[in-house]
């Protein structure tokens, strides 16, 4: 039972300390006055979206754990119009300093994100999918902008 316990402890410390590391930034890191942080993997070449611009981007997000709860592998490329509310404001931030053919790595707040809502599980109302308060990690390409 002892040996049960150490083994759990364990593996919650390095847990954690997993999801610390995530949160460090790195030097190449860009943080914005909202507190929104992004990592350019690669920089597109185009010129920046306007207000209005629709925008069709690839995504995996991820909980400070490093659970994966949604990709666009799954659901489709994300399609929206950039600065009209259609998605959260982390997105409509880090799409508007992100010209076509960009990759890259994004923390967004919980505020810019879901808030104290949080979101159900669609396949269980009495679970989260993502919990309250939750900040998120998404992984996104912008793929087209019109």
């Amino acid at each position: 039972m002892k040996r049960r316990l150490f083994f759990l402890v364990l593996g919650l410390v390095l847990l954690l300390s997993a999801g610390a590391r995530a949160q460090q930034a790195r030097p190449d890191t860009v943080r914005t006055d909202s507190g929104l942080r992004y990592v350019v993997h690669q920089r597109g070449p185009g010129s920046l979206p306007k207000p209005g611009s629709r925008i069709v981007a690839h995504y995996t997000g991820f909980l400070p754990n490093g659970r994966m709860f949604e990709s666009s592998a799954t659901t489709g490329p994300l399609r929206f119009r950039l600065g009209r509310g259609e998605v959260i404001r982390g997105w409509d931030e880090v799409f508007a300093l992100l010209p076509a053919g960009s990759r890259v790595r994004v923390w967004i707040p919980a505020a810019l994100a879901y808030g104290a809502k949080g979101v159900r599980n669609p396949d269980d109302e009495s679970q989260y999918q993502i919990p309250p308060d939750t900040d998120l990690i998404f992984e996104l390409e912008v793929v087209k902008i019109k």
